[in-house]
């Protein structure tokens, strides 16, 4: 692993969908091109055993995130008093947004926040597009706060770590949901109710956790779930099926999630795929089996999901 202040370098290392690991104000982050489905993927595989829970996109301005996601009154009022600084807020995404769909678990919400620590706005400023970056750190770990940190955690896993000391407020973003009539704390972090209350002059309460179903990062979201019926594990497909098919086959699959069974791969293409097959207007899918270790088992986590019958949540 490359340890660097060279900020042009990381800059590169994130152009050619490449894992940097950089400082915030809160822990260090391990971001990824949040437009490139294989870097988001990659994500996921170097933190290891990942769910697809939604992650948090950095953006360098109020600006730049307003080209992602819808703001409401509340949500502007917010960013204006607590951005840049330890404040996520999930937002409707933008029908334009170029986030990749396996950043935001496949919804139609987003996850963003400005960061603070001066390091972390040059390089967001200098690579000029969104970076999505949960915490650099094997999953279930303690969260990094120093360069050090990411390096015994991480090392063999991810490209580079952009060292800027130890991060100042050394506990996760706070994150507000402004999805809904009003506003809710998904996570407690760096930012105390108080503030927030202060700023929006009424009570704000907790949202509702659900382990399953997760809203944020920290909890699952609503599954993906596609217009046609969903069967797994097929081998032989029906002939009014289409399958979505998994490495090298005897049946001719209409996509491939990856021809050579890579699961990283696989786990880059799977919500795009199944967005692809809902606008081909097919009624019944069909998937190969995936193999269920590493990133397979939160592919397959997703599938079951999605091949849930409706109204059985």
């Amino acid at each position: 692993m490359e340890r660097t202040t060279d900020i042009s370098a990381a800059v590169d290392f994130l152009n050619s969908g490449r894992l940097v690991a950089f400082p915030t104000e809160t822990v260090y982050g391990l971001g990824g091109d949040a437009c490139n489905d294989t870097a988001v993927a990659a994500i996921f595989a170097a933190k290891g055993r990942p769910q697809f829970n939604p992650l948090i996109v950095h953006v360098a301005s109020m600006e730049a995130a307003q080209e992602l996601a819808e703001f409401n009154p509340t949500a502007r009022n917010l960013a204006d008093a607590f951005w840049p600084g330890p404040l996520t807020l999930v937002l409707p995404r933008l029908d334009q947004c170029p986030v990749s769909l396996l950043a935001s678990a496949g919804l139609n919400s987003l996850a963003i926040r400005v960061p603070a620590h001066p390091l972390a706005q040059s390089l967001l400023q200098q690579f000029d597009g969104p970076v999505v970056a949960p915490s650099a750190n094997p999953s279930g770990a303690i969260s990094p706060t120093s360069a050090d940190h990411v390096v015994a955690g991480l090392v063999g896993k991810i490209d580079m770590v952009l060292d800027g000391g130890d991060c100042d407020v050394g506990v996760e973003s706070t994150i507000i949901s402004c999805m809904g009539n009003e506003p809710v704390i998904l996570r407690h972090g760096g930012l105390a109710r108080e503030a927030i209350e202060a700023v929006l002059g009424v009570s704000i309460s907790d949202g509702h956790q659900d382990a399953e179903n997760p809203t944020a990062p920290g909890q699952l979201l609503s599954h993906y779930a596609p217009r046609a019926s969903v069967r797994l594990e097929v081998i032989d497909p029906a002939k009014d099926e289409a399958l979505l098919g998994f490495g090298s086959l005897a049946v001719e699959p209409v996509l491939n999630l990856s021809t050579t069974g890579d699961l990283t791969e696989a786990a880059a293409n799977l919500f795009k795929m199944l967005h692809q097959l809902d606008k081909m207007g097919v009624d019944k899918i069909a998937i190969s089996p995936i193999p269920n270790h590493g990133l397979g088992e939160a592919i397959n986590d997703r599938l079951r999901r999605a091949a849930t019958p409706r109204g059985t949540n």
